[in-house]
Parts: C-alpha cells; structure tokens; sequence
C-alpha cells in the first residue's frame, strides 16, 4: 500500500505535463443517443430529494459519492435541491419498507430515488426471495407515491464486475421486475446496471484491465468512476440532456477532496483521473504508480541528503 502523506497539489505537480486529458469513455453515458436540444428538468429548486438505498447509497452521501454528484449536477444547472440521504448499510427490501416513513415520508421530500436488491441477493439464504422482493418493492412505491412523492427507481447494480456470475445472473430477475414496475407505475428508471455492464466493458477497453475493480473497489461499492456512472444515470433519468450532463461532469471535476487515495490524501476528480490516466498509459494500477513515484521521491531524498555524521 502507498502510505506517503504527500499533499495532493504536490503530487500532481510531479505529473505535470506528463499525462493528456483524462478519459471519459468509461463512465457509461454512452448508452442514450445525444440530445443537442434543450430538455425538461423533472425536478424543480428548492425541492428535497431523498436516497433510499443500501450502502452504495450510505457511501454515496460521502465528498464524492453519487449522492453528492447528483446533487451537484443538477446546481451546476440552476436547480437547487436538498439532499435526504437515506442509505443503510447491509438493507434489504424488508428493512427499507419498515424504516420507510420515518426516514423518507416523515421529512416530506417531493422525490426519492429507489436503490435496493444488491443485499436481497447477495445475502444468499438472509436475502429476500424474488416473490417477496416484488411485494416489498411495490408497497415501497406504493406508499411513496400515495404520499405524493415521485419515485426514481434505480436497477440494481453488480455483484462482482462479471456479469456472467451466479449472483448478476440471479439479479437479473429482480431487475426485470424493477424495468417492468416503473413503466407499470411511470416511474423514471435509471436502469444503472446496464449503464455499468457497458462501463465495465469500456473501462476494460480502455486500460487493457480484466473487470475486477474497474469501476467498483471491491466488486460492488463505487469507486469515483461508478459513482460518476450512477450519478449519470439518475440525473439522465431526471430529464438531462447529455449537454447538460457535461455541465455537470465539469462540477464534479473540481468538487474539493472528492476521492481519498489510501486514506491518506484527497484528490478532487480532474486530479485522481489524470493520475489514473498516466497508470493506465504506464500499464500500473493508480497504487503501483503511486507506489513507485514515492520509492522515487525516497531515493532521491536519500541521495540528497548528507551522509550519516556529516554535514553539507
């Protein structure tokens, strides 16, 4: 692990000049035709808008997550909304249905977005069964809808970067339920795990890299790459054209420590993708790079330095 306590604007200085623009074909908005006309925003300023989610969603609230991306991108245009972050981590359907009133109705949002069923899968025998995911899912709906709250519904992102997995086939299931209850209840659908499928895919392209953690760190929370790729498919299913996704991508990139590089160093967006950029160039991962640039600074220190009872 890289455990240098280096200042993020030293350590781009060190790349300077050394790496292009980052690369964005990896962030899954490809899946959608462009739109070069203007688009209807769905959700209005000063309207609150709540997250119900799992720990994707809990991590999603943090500087860089696609909680705070979402809402980012919609002020960088023009539409100020407050955040009810609503995300658990380890909840399933059951839970967010029993918690549903006091986290989400009780603070009166005018909107929620709907992540859930990663858990009621990957739990295995403590999940929630396909029958009883759909009952729970659709009472989630109901009640929020019989409140007056308009409801996002997200499908279900991977369980490992591989799609042919026993899991991502499995979900695959709860996900054609989840398509087919918002065209039923005409919600907007932010079918994220297609939108990740075709990231990963891309990523892999991109880097040379087998999917592993391309856009996730450990096969299922987000890394800065899947959290841009969720907060692009909920802000498209809000109604934004591509050209105002890139208003909001041009946020996000200066957005202050918005990625924590091994706990120790923040790094806004532009700066983590032109670091991730020149590894990939240098066929490294972002820690062999960072790993290697430190042994350089360590040499060269030592080099510099006078030799042990003497003085310069």
């Amino acid at each position: 692990m890289f455990h240098a306590s280096l200042s993020s604007q030293r350590l781009v200085r060190m790349f300077a000049g050394r790496v292009p623009v980052a690369l964005v074909v990896l962030l899954g908005g490809l899946l959608a035709p462009a739109v070069t006309h203007a688009q209807e925003i769905l959700i209005k300023s000063g309207e609150r808008l709540a997250f119900m989610g799992d720990s994707i969603t809990q991590d999603g609230a943090g500087a860089g997550g696609y909680v705070t991306l979402v809402v980012a991108g919609l002020a960088a245009n023009d539409v100020k909304v407050t955040s009810i972050p609503a995300g658990i981590s380890g909840h399933k359907s059951n839970q967010m249905l029993e918690r549903l009133g006091r986290d989400v109705l009780d603070k009166k949002p005018q909107w929620m977005t709907l992540s859930c069923g990663v858990n009621d899968v990957w739990h295995g025998a403590n999940g929630v069964p396909l029958e009883q995911y759909k009952k729970n899912i659709t009472a989630i709906v109901d009640q929020c809808q019989a409140a007056g709250v308009k409801v996002v519904i997200l499908t279900s992102t991977m369980i490992s970067e591989d799609a042919a997995a026993e899991n991502n086939r499995k979900l695959a299931a709860y996900n054609a339920f989840l398509r087919s209850l918002a065209a039923e209840r005409k919600c907007p659908l932010a079918d994220l795990n297609a939108q990740m499928q075709e990231a990963v895919q891309q990523r892999a392209a991109a880097t040379g890299l087998k999917p592993d953690h391309l856009i996730t760190r450990d096969g299922v929370h987000m890394n800065p790459y899947g959290n841009q790729m969720m907060a692009r498919g909920v802000l498209r299913a809000l109604g934004l054209s591509e050209a105002q996704l890139e208003k909001a991508r041009a946020a996000w990139l200066e957005i202050p420590n918005a990625v924590n590089v091994d706990g120790r160093m923040n790094l806004t967006l532009a700066q983590f993708e032109q670091l991730s950029d020149l590894a990939t160039r240098q066929k490294m991962t972002l820690e062999q790079l960072l790993n290697t640039e430190f042994a350089r600074m360590v040499q060269a220190q030592l080099q510099s330095a006078p030799a042990n009872g003497q003085q310069k």
